[in-house]
């Protein structure tokens, strides 16, 4: 992870990630579906987005905010049967979400409950770096989106909110540059960063 901190941003890669889930505790919810997107500057370099077998019912009020239902979701794999590829998606890169520690504490969880250990990565919470350096009428992933003029359609399906995250994470990042980040160390230092 030092390796990491020393290069400069757009030698780094990025990976975006979201996770719809069944409710709001990672002990009590499972995740319904997961996405991730990878960048090394402009260059995508991995997409996942798979809807996931939770292994219980989505209560219809969670249904009605992401749209994904029981139907959907009985043909999918469990969280299992994803995470070696998210895994590998993850490895020696920069983690970003709009509030890291949601979509982080479940993906936690549900890695621990098959067995495997979520890696230590740097993670940049847009969220974050919203609420300490600009004044949005909202800080909602949404709503962020509208004021910046990011389409913001399909919201609340992972792929849509990873897509999203990543245009709003370029914005804040051009003006990071502006003002001299250079590597991801600062970026970390600049955005209130952390180590998952």
């Amino acid at each position: 992870m030092e390796l990491i901190g020393k290069l400069k941003i757009e030698e780094a890669v990025f990976t975006f990630i979201d996770v719809e889930t069944t409710g709001l505790s990672p002990r009590a919810a499972r995740v319904c579906e997961v996405a991730a997107i990878s960048f090394r500057g402009i260059e995508r370099v991995g997409t996942l987005a798979e809807l996931v077998n939770p292994g219980m019912p989505i209560p219809t009020e969670v249904s009605k905010i992401h749209g994904i239902t029981d139907v959907m979701v009985a043909g999918s794999p469990a969280f299992g049967g994803v995470a070696p590829q998210l895994l590998a998606m993850l490895e020696n890169t920069v983690i970003v979400a709009h509030n890291a520690e949601f979509d982080i504490g479940f993906l936690k969880a549900e890695f621990e409950r098959v067995g495997l250990r979520f890696p230590r990565l740097n993670v940049v919470d847009t969220l974050a770096i919203a609420r300490k350096n600009w004044k949005f009428q909202s800080n909602r992933l949404g709503k962020i989106a509208e004021e910046l003029n990011i389409s913001n359609g399909g919201w609340h399906r992972a792929l849509s909110d990873v897509e999203m995250t990543r245009k709003i994470f370029e914005h804040f990042i051009s003006a990071f540059k502006a003002a001299g980040t250079v590597t991801v160390e600062d970026l970390i230092k600049k955005s209130g960063g952390y180590t998952s």
